[in-house]
């Protein structure tokens, strides 16, 4: 009985860490129930670099909170480029609903990569621009082309938008692309249980999505458990919580 209590304990414990996080965006009012998806905003916030003013090539990853009480745990992220001198972006990503509709969740769309989901405002999570970009948006097409999930959605613990962001990292290495803890998905990596992390920087374990460890100079150290992350990067002396994302207690 006293070794039941104590693994009762230490789960508690745990479960109440994981969701210590999420339980913040809901007090705080950081996640909204009041919006209707179908008439959400999917308007564009005027951030994203103006191909008309900006020749050089550009690849920028996005994030937003995910819809509704989903927001409180995940962000969607996407990735955009524009080619040297192109008139716009282009944006790849992968949507849950349009595998039922279309047999495929990956979409590839025109116009400005900075649009709300659903409402919420997207921030970049990673960009890199200059003349040897053009050869990685070949290589990013080559990629997205042979995502392995394309067929599969599950969002939670994936395949999801945000493993298919982490693949597409891997695939750019130059990007060294650090993706939050709120980006459930990225450590879904199918039956390989061993690969390189989403920046190419490190290693990571992960069993499914559901468990696992990362190791990277640019994602520092990450614990999967049941999907949800908890890290610490030295480098930018970042904590990583569930929910929450990142918190830098020394930032000015």
């Amino acid at each position: 009985m006293d070794l039941v209590y104590k693994v009762g304990h230490t789960f508690s414990a745990l479960l109440l860490l994981l969701l210590t996080g999420p339980l913040l965006m809901f007090l705080t009012g950081s996640v909204t129930f009041d919006r209707d998806w179908r008439n959400a905003s999917n308007e564009a916030m005027g951030t994203a670099p103006d191909p008309a003013t900006t020749a050089e090539a550009i690849i920028q990853v996005y994030g937003a909170r995910t819809y509704n009480w989903r927001g409180a745990f995940a962000v969607h992220t996407w990735i955009s480029v524009k080619r040297q001198d192109a008139p716009s972006f282009v944006t790849y990503e992968v949507i849950g609903w349009n595998l039922h509709r279309l047999g495929t969740s990956l979409v590839k769309r025109g116009g400005p990569p900075d649009r709300r989901w659903y409402g919420n405002e997207p921030e970049v999570i990673g960009e890199i621009r200059g003349p040897e970009v053009e050869g990685m948006i070949d290589r990013l097409e080559k990629a997205a082309a042979e995502y392995p999930y394309h067929d599969q959605y599950l969002t939670w613990p994936g395949p999801n938008s945000n493993t298919f962001t982490a693949f597409m990292g891997r695939a750019l290495p130059e990007l060294k692309l650090d993706l939050p803890p709120t980006a459930i998905g990225k450590d879904y990596i199918g039956d390989k249980f061993i690969d390189s992390s989403p920046s190419g920087t490190g290693w990571q374990v992960s069993f499914f999505g559901l468990a696992g460890i990362m190791f990277a100079a640019e994602e520092g150290l990450e614990i999967n458990i049941l999907g949800l992350s908890i890290g610490l990067d030295p480098i930018d002396l970042a904590i990583k919580f569930p929910g929450f994302g990142r918190y830098t207690p020394f930032e000015s």
